[in-house]
């Protein structure tokens, strides 16, 4: 599948440090304030986790794969595996952070960026684990990794970054195995997806976890290196061009793929905290 991406023109936006408003209307891109450390990230997704195992909120399995990506990074930075670890963990926070007022804000009836909105959106229709999963990914890698990325180098060279920048993303790259090996406790026919779908599956991971990866670093310099007061023109652009490429997983060009899903989707475990407890064991 082709996730290439037509950039579409934009409407004026008014200028404000934590905001981009358009009307009367202003979508939350950065934290002011929310978790101070990589602990605190951790409970906070707990708490998300548990509140949508409760509800039978399938926004809950992304939660809960994020929380692995945390843990993960957690213990890299423990290790001293980063060539500036405390740097790596104010990193961590703040591109978590991003997530987690994002949530918050939705749960709040507050505006979101349009890249979190139809993520979130997408618990009221009728998709695959699989697709929810990688709505998810599209969001944060694409659209909040680099964006926390040029804030925590703000005024630094944000060349001293990118080795550990890319460590992450090989922290990243080792889920897709375990996304694939686990995905059929709770999706049985997910292998239709490799014979109806020409192995449709793979290349939407692919796509989020290789090619996104790769596209967060430039994005990152790019918005490192803009003038400020063009700045959030830029993110607001990136937020469209991250809410088509949800728009394609949610609803895929391809009819085979599209019916495959359909198919797969039918088969699925439906209680959130059965599918979380498989994934876990």
């Amino acid at each position: 599948m082709d996730f290439s991406i037509k950039v579409l023109p934009l409407p004026k936006v008014k200028y404000d440090i934590y905001r981009l408003e358009e009307s009367k209307k202003s979508t939350v891109y950065y934290s002011k304030n929310y978790s101070k450390s990589i602990d605190d990230v951790l409970n906070e997704l707990d708490s998300i986790i548990n509140q949508c195992i409760r509800d039978n909120n399938i926004l809950g399995v992304f939660a809960y794969l994020y929380r692995r990506t945390t843990f993960e990074v957690k213990s890299e930075i423990e290790k001293g595996a980063f060539e500036d670890n405390e740097r790596m963990a104010a990193f961590d926070v703040a591109f978590a952070n991003l997530y987690l007022q994002a949530f918050k804000n939705y749960l709040q009836q507050t505006p979101v960026c349009n890249s979190w909105k139809i993520s979130f959106d997408a618990r009221k229709s009728n998709l695959t684990i699989m697709q929810h999963l990688l709505m998810g990914m599209n969001a944060h890698i694409n659209y909040d990794l680099g964006i926390a990325a040029s804030e925590i180098m703000k005024g630094k060279p944000i060349h001293e970054l990118e080795n550990d920048f890319r460590k992450v993303n090989a922290i990243l790259a080792q889920l897709i195995d375990e996304i694939q090996k686990r995905i059929g406790r709770v999706s049985y026919l997910m292998f239709v997806l490799d014979f109806i779908g020409g192995r449709q599956d793979e290349r939407l991971i692919n796509y989020n976890m290789i090619k996104a990866r790769h596209e967060s670093w430039n994005i990152a310099t790019e918005l490192w290196n803009i003038k400020e007061e063009h700045r959030l023109a830029r993110i607001k652009l990136l937020d469209e061009e991250v809410k088509l490429t949800s728009e394609m997983i949610k609803r895929p060009s391809s009819i085979a793929l599209r019916l495959s899903l359909r198919m797969v989707k039918t088969f699925e475990v439906r209680n959130v905290g059965k599918v979380i407890s498989r994934l876990k064991s």
